[in-house]
C-alpha cells in the first residue's frame, strides 16, 4: 500500500470506502478465493434450482494467503474501479514468494496488453516462476476483441472467462405474497478487482 499512499496520501477508510486489511468491500476477493479453494458444498444450484449438484473450488484442501494490492479510488464510487499500482503489485508478489507459496493466482487484468518490460505482473511472475511457483492470472474483462488480452507473458497461465447464451429465471416470493421475477445475469463485466489470491498447497 506504500505506492498507493505515495500518490494519494494516507489511507482513509471513509473516503476510500475500503478496509485497511485483505478484506474486500465488493466481494471480488471472496469470490475468487472460493473459486480457488472453496470447500465442497452439497446440493448447490444456480438460480431456480438449475444444475443442482456438488460445488467446490479447484483445490479445496489448499490453504490461502491473501495479499491486497489494489485499493478503491478516494472519494469515488466503487463502479469507477480500483487503483492497482505497479509497486504495490510487485511488493505483494515479493511477499508471497518470501512466504513460500506454491501457486500464485492473480485476479487483476488490464484493458490492453503491455510489453513485458513495462508490465509489473509479468516481471513479478517471472521472479516467482524462477522459484518454481506456478502463476495463473486473469486474461481481463475487455474482450472478445482483438488486442484486449492481458497477462500474456508465456510464463503465466492466462485464464479467460466465458458466459452463457441463456438466462435462468426464478421467482422471489415476498412475505406479503408478491412475487418478483428474477433473472440471473448472463454476462458480468468488472473494470477492475480488489486483491491477489495466493494459494498454499497442503
Amino acid at each position: 500500500m506504500k505506492g498507493y499512499e505515495r500518490y494519494y496520501g494516507a489511507f482513509n477508510a471513509t473516503a476510500n470506502k475500503d478496509f485497511l486489511s485483505p478484506r474486500d468491500p465488493d466481494g471480488h476477493g471472496s469470490h475468487t478465493a472460493s473459486t480457488a479453494v472453496g470447500r465442497r458444498v452439497l446440493g448447490a444450484s444456480a438460480l431456480g434450482g438449475f444444475a443442482k449438484g456438488s460445488a467446490s473450488g479447484g483445490a479445496p484442501l489448499a490453504r490461502l494467503a491473501i495479499y491486497k494490492a489494489c485499493w478503491a479510488k478516494p472519494n469515488a464510487e466503487k463502479v469507477e474501479g480500483n487503483i492497482c499500482l505497479e509497486e504495490d503489485m510487485l511488493a505483494a508478489i515479493d511477499d508471497a514468494i518470501a512466504d513460500g507459496v506454491h501457486v500464485i493466482s492473480i485476479s487483476i487484468g488490464t484493458t490492453e496488453p503491455f510489453p513485458f518490460t513495462q508490465d509489473g505482473i509479468a516481471m513479478g511472475a517471472l521472479h516467482a516462476v524462477k522459484r518454481n511457483i506456478v502463476v495463473a492470472a486473469s486474461a481481463g474483462n475487455s474482450g472478445p476483441k482483438p488486442g484486449t488480452l492481458s497477462n500474456l507473458a508465456p510464463w503465466i497461465i492466462t485464464v479467460g472467462a466465458s458466459t452463457l447464451d441463456r438466462a435462468f429465471v426464478g421467482g422471489l416470493v415476498l412475505g406479503n405474497g408478491y412475487t418478483i421475477k428474477v433473472t440471473s445475469p448472463t454476462l458480468m463485466r468488472k473494470k477492475s478487482v480488489t486483491c491477489y489470491i495466493f494459494v498454499y498447497n497442503i
